[in-house]
């Protein structure tokens, strides 16, 4: 990217990115002119190894980058994600936004994630880890990290993660924690019961918490 390069929006959605493709990307994220804020690999096929590649290219110039979509890309995995939060516990690490539906993750991505983000909290609003097997275990290690004082999440998409009314519990624990938290919930597509989400719906009514959609159904 050249010094008057004025990029800050980057959509490359469904395209299918070969190791040359990544590399050009790569060096583009990694020169100094570059202020790219919003990021959309959504359907790209990314793997481990092109995680890898982003993440280099990212921790070379944190700052800017404020929006990554790296969703629908299920070769991406537990350790494609083991690799991203090397760039998200990046004290210059300013994301706002991180979306990963189906990328083929399980609560153990989930673990990497609280970890890094427990390292470097105030920044992430919006989460979306939607259709993915993360289960009440992920979703556990989710709330340890919303349960910290400088966690500023807002939107959370946990749609078709395999969850149940444990998973509810855990986050009516963390928001009892932290009420300035969550905005917007997501939680539709498993299979939970009115009983399940019945303390949740309560904090809907609480003027004490910002809670104001719940989506379950």
């Amino acid at each position: 990217m050249s010094s008057h390069s004025q990029l800050v929006e980057l959509d490359l959605t469904g395209n299918v990115l070969p190791g040359p493709g990544v590399k050009l990307l790569c060096d583009g994220l990694a020169s100094p002119y570059c202020k790219l804020k919003t990021l959309r690999l959504r359907g790209c096929r990314l793997s481990e190894i092109s995680c890898d590649s982003l993440v280099s290219a990212l921790m070379s110039n944190p700052s800017h980058l404020k929006h990554l979509d790296m969703g629908l890309n299920n070769k991406l995995q537990d350790s494609g994600m083991k690799l991203l939060c090397a760039f998200l516990e990046n004290s210059e690490s300013r994301l706002k936004t991180l979306r990963l539906l189906e990328c083929s993750l399980t609560g153990v991505a989930c673990a990497y994630l609280a970890s890094a983000l427990k390292s470097n909290p105030s920044h992430l609003t919006h989460l979306d880890m939607s259709g993915n097997n993360l289960e009440d275990s992920g979703v556990k290690h989710l709330c340890a990290f919303m349960e910290t004082p400088n966690c500023k999440l807002q939107k959370l998409s946990l749609w078709g993660c395999r969850l149940s009314g444990t998973s509810c519990a855990s986050i009516v624990s963390a928001l009892n924690t932290n009420p300035s938290l969550l905005k917007h919930l997501d939680l539709r597509d498993n299979n939970l019961q009115d009983s399940d989400v019945e303390q949740l719906l309560d904090l809907v009514e609480s003027p004490q918490f910002r809670l104001q959609r719940l989506r379950w159904k």
